[in-house]
């Protein structure tokens, strides 16, 4: 019977996902000739072929791929029962990516990340500002946070951070110059600041009073990318901003902005953490979903 050694395996499925025998060689810190060596001895003892090498590329064959597809979930599995040996220590080692809307990483995951660094020096965390809808399993990421209803139904989700409450502002100029607008509906007259989506798509105000539910389409010279842009703009009156309250505290309080509609409530939002569906999860990711169900404990 043909047999494979557990390192050689680890080789073959590193350098199938990233097809490149020098990027393989480096993350497992090896030379590329004794790699390609370990990979042809690995094909010789199971007699088939498992990559197809040219001398810019390499691929795996249509056998290499179904080894690599069996093969990825059993070396997850065997990374998170080692993981979960470590967790028997006082602390957990190692890293931590995430991946956030820019949001989220300001209002929630910034005093969290601080205070899990602190309860375990041993661990680093990277965290990636991206306001597009990301695969975090395929782009190498333990966890990510978005919105409840944009997240994958395989996924295990948790509520991170107080709900985001929306809220209109404007200029007390702008207001002056153009009137203030009694109901959602009077935003159509309005010039309303935009924000897209990195898909495409216009963000849409909602709103509710009474039982009676609101989805206005608002129209505007000045589309942005990021709600502080909108706030900025919104400052130097260039129109009406719906934006999370937290982010404009500040401005309110100084006087640069006003809000409106207040007898109408915007919409609430809450962020999730989001991991993959697993049985064993890496001792960095459990330690710091554990902390994220703390708080959540703490606030309700």
């Amino acid at each position: 019977m043909s047999t494979a050694s557990l390192s050689d395996l680890h080789a073959f499925a590193c350098v199938a996902r990233l097809r490149s025998f020098r990027r393989a060689a480096a993350e497992l810190e090896v030379s590329p000739s004794a790699l390609s060596h370990a990979l042809r001895n690995l094909e010789t003892r199971l007699g088939v072929r498992l990559l197809n090498r040219t001398t810019r590329s390499v691929a795996p064959t249509e056998a290499g791929e179904r080894l690599l597809a069996r093969l990825s979930p059993a070396l997850r599995d065997i990374q998170g029962a080692l993981d979960e040996v470590n967790a028997f220590r006082d602390s957990p080692l190692g890293s931590l990516r995430l991946n956030a809307p820019r949001p989220a990483c300001e209002l929630v995951l910034a005093p969290l990340v601080a205070a899990f660094l602190a309860r375990h020096p041993g661990m680093q965390v990277e965290l990636v500002a991206d306001d597009a809808l990301v695969d975090i399993v395929a782009a190498g990421f333990d966890a990510g946070v978005r919105f409840g209803e944009r997240l994958q139904q395989d996924m295990v989700a948790i509520p991170i951070g107080p709900p985001q409450r929306f809220i209109v502002v404007a200029s007390p100029d702008y207001l002056a110059r153009h009137g203030v607008p009694r109901t959602p509906r009077d935003l159509t007259a309005h010039g309303c600041i935009r924000i897209r989506f990195p898909g495409g798509a216009l963000y849409r105000w909602e709103f509710s009073r009474a039982g009676e539910s609101l989805d206005i389409e608002v129209n505007g010279a000045l589309t942005v990318g990021e709600m502080p842009l909108m706030i900025h703009a919104a400052e130097r009156g260039l129109g009406l901003a719906y934006v999370y309250a937290s982010y404009a505290a500040d401005a309110l309080a100084a006087g640069r902005l006003v809000s409106v509609l207040d007898d109408w409530r915007a919409m609430d939002e809450r962020f999730y953490l989001y991991y993959p569906s697993r049985r064993l999860l890496p001792a960095g990711l459990r330690a710091f979903v554990d902390m994220v169900r703390e708080q959540a404990n703490r606030t309700g």
